[in-house]
């Protein structure tokens, strides 16, 4: 056989896994195996193949690249700015509005300076996003559940979180876990903390505490501050304190205030260090400062007199 014949054998086998034959096409790649036998094979046989050397090689560098995304410090929180102020919304539930009619998170202070608005100009009441009109006390709780069912099949994610609230709340976990994998499949984040208590708690599903703790992971990368100060506690539960302490203090530049009550524990222990400690206190106080605005703290005194909401 030829010197030729034989390069072209080469390069005809290189188009081919060396194990399952798939040719390789399209979305399909084949990697030269770095091991002795030097043949191609796609991703699937190539794992298959590795020897335990160099498979325990891989899941280490897989588990430091997921730590690398899991620990990075995400740039706001999952509840993102009020669409109407363009200001971070505030982590505490009861300085936002959510606009039923259209599933959209607001401020309390662009809540309060619409209906300012309107009583002035005697305008009949609307969503101040939407501007949907806003129904009767006497038909808001029919509306808001035929809405909420409405923009549930419309694939609302928060329409679809509502419903699973509602099937928890009766107990019915099979239909709460349905409708909130719909929700995650929606890719809302706060629909990965439900899902995780779902899986961590076995209801309505088989216990998982490796999925509860994968969806927890998955809501914390994405700027849940609840999730990530949830993963502290499990870390620092199974004594990985360096870890929880990073959750800690990922949590507080968030603005999280929870957090910052366990890096003082932390920092008294000997668990964090005073620059660390001092850099989270700043960070969180500008946070929390991001959520602040003339138009707000307006809304926060109406409130406490009892004139707004």
């Amino acid at each position: 056989m030829s010197k030729d014949t034989v390069e072209a054998n080469v390069e005809v086998a290189e188009m081919y896994c060396a194990s399952c034959g798939i040719t390789e096409v399209d979305d399909i790649k084949l990697n030269k195996c770095n091991g002795p036998c030097g043949l191609a094979r796609c991703d699937t046989c190539q794992r298959d193949h590795l020897p335990p050397k160099y498979e325990q090689l891989r899941r280490k560098r897989a588990a430091e690249l997921r730590d690398e995304i899991l620990f990075r410090q995400p740039e706001s929180t999952h509840l993102g700015d009020c669409p109407i102020c363009c200001l971070p919304l505030s982590l505490i539930f009861e300085e936002n509005t959510l606009c039923s009619c259209c599933s959209t998170s607001i401020c309390n202070g662009c809540d309060y300076a619409n209906q300012k608005r309107e009583l002035e100009k005697k305008l009949e009441p609307a969503c101040p996003f939407c501007r949907r009109p806003v129904p009767t006390k006497e038909e808001e709780n029919i509306k808001f559940q035929t809405n909420t069912m409405k923009r549930a099949k419309a694939n609302d994610p928060v329409a679809t979180i509502q419903l699973s609230k509602w099937r928890y709340g009766e107990g019915d976990y099979v239909g709460a876990f349905e409708y909130i994998v719909k929700a995650v499949e929606l890719d809302d984040v706060d629909a990965y903390t439900h899902l995780a208590h779902l899986y961590r708690e076995g209801l309505g599903v088989e216990k998982d505490e490796k999925k509860g703790l994968y969806y927890l992971e998955e809501a914390a990368i994405a700027g849940h501050p609840t999730a990530r100060y949830n993963l502290a506690g499990y870390e620092w539960d199974n004594e990985r304190y360096d870890r929880a302490v990073k959750h800690w203090i990922i949590a507080a530049n968030l603005g999280y205030d929870d957090s910052i009550q366990r890096l003082k524990d932390c920092y008294k222990d000997g668990h964090v260090s005073k620059e660390d400690f001092a850099g989270a206190l700043r960070a969180h106080q500008a946070a929390v400062n991001a959520t602040k605005s003339p138009q707000r703290e307006t809304a926060a005194k109406v409130e406490a007199a009892g004139v707004y909401k």
